[in-house]
C-alpha cells in the first residue's frame, strides 16, 4: 500500500531527478523509493558505508568532478619524499 510524504530537496536537485526519471520512464516517487529501499535493504551502519558511486552511477548525468583541496608546494615535497621511504 502506498503511502504520501512530502520532501524538501534543492530545486536544482528536483529538476535533475525528474529529468533522470523521465528519461528513464520511471515516476519520481519510484525512483526516490528504489533508493531508499536499497539504502534500507543492505543494512549500511551509516551514510559513509553507502557505496556512493554506485549510487552516483545510477543517478548521475554528465561529468563528474571531484574537488581536492588545494595542497602547497612543501606538502607536495614532503609526500614525495615520504613515499620514498
Amino acid at each position: 500500500m502506498d503511502s504520501k510524504i512530502t520532501l524538501s530537496f534543492d530545486s536544482e536537485v528536483i529538476r535533475d531527478a525528474k529529468e533522470y526519471a523521465d528519461n528513464n520512464d520511471i515516476s519520481l516517487s519510484r525512483l526516490v523509493e528504489f533508493l531508499l529501499r536499497r539504502t534500507i535493504l543492505e543494512q549500511y551502519g551509516s551514510l559513509e558505508e553507502y557505496p556512493i558511486s554506485g549510487w552516483v552511477k545510477q543517478i548521475a548525468d554528465g561529468r563528474v568532478e571531484y574537488y581536492t583541496p588545494k595542497r602547497g608546494r612543501k606538502d607536495l615535497k614532503d609526500e614525495f619524499f615520504s613515499s620514498k621511504k
